[in-house]
């Protein structure tokens, strides 16, 4: 993984990271909620020996006084020291209670032993750490004294007595939101690159051409207008996704040059994946060109684009193929210029098996005679088999991709569905690509009514509304299409 590809990772996966970062800094906070707060009050011992005379008597007796400050500090934290403590102070707690929070220790060839005594009261753990300190003086002096009664070698004073603290030791709150904050981000960085790999969905243009075979002749990005009016105006439209539709428009007319595709078959693999509203959008698109483009509704199984366009659904694809009307009595004008829709008319029993006749190829060449482009919006692949039979009597397919939410598997599927009849693929589509933006939304695309309704969620895609854009834009769409 390179460098841009972590970045980008990163870009796409930013909600796992801060998600997991809120999750251990929420930890961390009730961490520190919870954990009762302890005060510590330390004090300061100084070992000493009887002087000698002499330089060397001086010295040994600082040794002497070195080695048992080695031993002292495990006195200190002794049960014998802690009882003694509990008893002097009449203590509510135990003698093993009191060692876990005493701990005694001495800095390397020095005579100074530091105690330091945690407690939930301040003022207890200054008591304790003194009266502590204390005991230990008379038990030194105790252990120290010789059977005669003699001065003893060693004593110990103290040296700094406790002072009450001002602010509890426990719980360290910066310190552990610090490490939740570390933890977020390392576990957070860990799990995004954990679902990229395990991530099977396709999400580059690479990926996509590796599976499909063929090229990405377009990319459309989510829009919330979409939600309400699938179908774009495209007279007065300069949108991301306007242009998006145009963009796929010049490269389906540059895909074959001398013989150019004619009919065409719009399909994908799964449901909810934006193959009706692109097949009424590249009708829209090929008719705001001035060409003469009938969009069919090839799905005769669960029909939209009657509802879609705001045309009789009643009548139409599956009407004709009964030998229940001819073509031109069902087929209707849409309220866009240059489109004309036949619907996919009533639900039959045989789907598959009136696509597959001999009726409905002659439906689709007596349309390529009327029509300058014929769009068919078919089912999608893997649901059932209509799609490819429609594909095998079209001049090519355009299969959609749902960016983020196909999956590879599914796309080789149907690229194997439509091998397997012949069909010849002309492109990939990228659908629903998300845009960035400041505000989100969702908007949502069903089929079969499985699973009830599917939504993605999207940033409004960039306007390009400028008019040097626009009319670079319209200079272009001249060239290409004439006056």
């Amino acid at each position: 993984m390179t460098l841009q590809d972590f970045v980008k990772l990163l870009r796409t996966r930013w909600l796992i990271i801060c998600a997991t970062v809120a999750v251990c800094l929420l930890g961390a906070v009730a961490l520190n909620l919870l954990t009762t707060p302890l005060y510590e009050a330390s004090t300061r011992l100084f070992v000493s020996t009887t002087s000698g005379a002499s330089v060397t008597e001086m010295y040994q007796g600082n040794r002497f006084s070195q080695e048992r400050v080695i031993s002292y500090t495990e006195l200190l934290m002794g049960e014998t020291l802690a009882q003694r403590t509990i008893d002097k102070l009449d203590l509510d707690m135990s003698a093993d209670a009191l060692q876990d929070n005493v701990k005694a220790s001495a800095k390397l060839d020095t005579v100074l032993i530091n105690v330091a005594v945690l407690d939930e009261s301040p003022v207890r753990a200054r008591d304790v750490a003194d009266a502590l300190s204390d005991e230990f003086v008379v038990m030194v002096r105790e252990l120290e004294t010789p059977p005669d009664g003699t001065q003893p070698d060693a004593r110990v004073v103290v040296e700094q007595r406790a002072s009450i603290p001002e602010s509890p030791v426990t719980p360290k709150t910066t310190r552990n939101l610090l490490i939740g904050l570390m933890l977020g981000v390392l576990f957070g960085i860990g799990l995004a690159v954990l679902r990229d790999v395990l991530d099977n969905t396709v999400k580059d243009k690479q990926t996509l051409e590796e599976v499909t075979g063929v090229g990405l002749v377009g990319s459309i990005p989510l829009d919330k207008d979409r939600r309400k009016e699938p179908a774009i105006s495209f007279e007065n439209e300069s949108s991301a996704i306007a242009e998006a539709f145009r963009k796929l428009r010049t490269n389906l007319q540059f895909l074959a040059v001398d013989n150019p595709p004619r009919v065409i078959v719009v399909t994908s693999s799964m449901p909810s994946e934006g193959k009706s509203t692109t097949a009424i959008n590249l009708a829209l698109a090929l008719a705001e060109a001035e060409h003469n483009v009938v969009l069919v509704d090839g799905d005769l199984r669960r029909p939209r684009l009657d509802k879609y366009l705001d045309v009789v659904g009643s009548a139409g694809f599956s009407t004709v193929l009964a030998g229940g009307a001819s073509l031109s009595d069902v087929l209707q004008k849409t309220r866009f210029s240059g489109l004309s829709v036949l619907t996919s008319g009533a639900i039959p029993p045989n789907p598959s098996e009136l696509l597959g006749s001999m009726a409905a190829k002659k439906v689709l060449e007596d349309l390529r005679t009327q029509f300058d482009y014929v769009v068919v919006d078919s089912s999608p692949l893997l649901a059932v088999t209509d799609a490819a039979v429609l594909a095998a009597k079209a001049d090519g397919v355009l299969i959609m991709a749902r960016f983020g939410q196909t999956k590879r598997d599914q796309l080789t599927h149907a690229v194997g569905a439509l091998k397997d009849v012949g069909a010849p693929i002309l492109g990939a589509v990228y659908t629903m690509t998300p845009s960035r933006g400041t505000s989100s939304y969702s908007y949502s695309y069903s089929y079969y009514g499985e699973g009830g309704m599917q939504s993605a969620t999207a940033e409004p895609a960039p306007r390009h509304g400028s008019s040097e854009s626009h009319s670079w834009a319209s200079s272009i769409r001249r060239r290409l299409t004439g006056p």
